[in-house]
C-alpha cells in the first residue's frame, strides 16, 4: 500500500509539472490549430475502461475529423479520418498529453496498462480469458506493452493477447524503477518517432 501511495504521489507531482509547464501554453496553441484545420472540439473524449472495470472519459487532443465511427473503430494505418495536424500529433504522441489531466483526476496513472475503448473491453473479455485482470490497477498513459512494441492497430486476436501478457507481467513485476524505465523508454520511442504511432 505504501508503494502505491508513492506511485500516486509521483503521478500527481509529475502531472502537475506537465500541466503547468506544458499544457498551460500548449493547449491554446494546439486548440487553435485544430479548429483552423477542421470543424469540431479541440479535445476528443472517449469512454474507456479503467480500474476495476469502471469506465471514464479518456482525454486527447482531437486528431481526426469528427466522425461517427470514432468510438467504435481504431485508427488504422493511413486512416483518412486523421487530419494533417492530427498525424503530427499522433506521431509525436502530443495528442496524449491531456491524459495528464486524467491522472490528476485519479482516473489514470502515468504508467500502467493502456485503457481500451469500452467496446473493445466487451469484445476481448469474451475471447481472452485473463483480459479483465489488467484492470486490477489504474490504466496508464504508457505501459510495458507499448514500449515492448505492442502498439498501433490490432488486426488479430494474438496481438491483443500479447498486450495482455505484457500488462499482466507489468502488474506482477511492478516497482517504482520499472515505472521509471518504461517512462524513459517511452521518451526514447517518441524521439525516434515510433512507426506504429498512427
Amino acid at each position: 500500500a505504501k508503494a502505491f501511495a508513492r506511485k500516486r504521489a509521483f503521478d500527481i507531482l509529475f502531472s502537475l509539472l506537465v500541466v503547468v509547464l506544458m499544457l498551460s501554453w500548449l493547449t491554446p496553441v494546439i486548440a487553435l490549430l485544430i479548429k483552423l484545420e477542421s470543424k469540431g472540439p479541440a479535445f476528443f473524449k472517449q469512454l474507456r475502461t479503467g480500474k476495476d472495470g469502471k469506465s471514464f472519459y479518456c482525454l486527447k487532443f482531437r486528431s481526426m475529423a469528427v466522425n461517427a465511427a470514432a468510438d467504435v473503430e481504431q485508427a488504422l494505418k493511413n486512416d483518412s479520418r486523421v487530419t494533417k495536424l492530427g498525424s503530427f500529433l499522433r506521431k509525436t504522441s502530443i495528442d496524449e498529453l491531456p491524459q495528464f489531466i486524467n491522472v490528476l483526476k485519479g482516473e489514470m496513472s502515468i504508467v500502467g496498462p493502456r485503457p481500451h475503448m469500452v467496446l473493445h473491453t466487451e469484445k476481448y473479455s469474451r475471447t481472452i480469458h485473463n483480459f479483465m485482470d489488467r484492470h486490477l490497477v489504474m490504466p496508464g498513459i504508457t505501459g510495458l506493452a507499448q514500449v515492448s512494441g505492442c502498439r498501433g492497430e490490432i488486426k488479430h486476436l494474438d496481438a491483443m493477447a500479447k498486450r495482455v501478457d505484457a500488462d499482466l507481467e507489468y502488474i506482477d513485476k511492478w516497482s517504482f524503477w520499472l515505472d521509471l524505465r518504461i517512462m524513459l523508454l517511452t521518451i526514447q520511442k517518441i524521439v525516434q518517432l515510433d512507426e506504429k504511432a498512427y
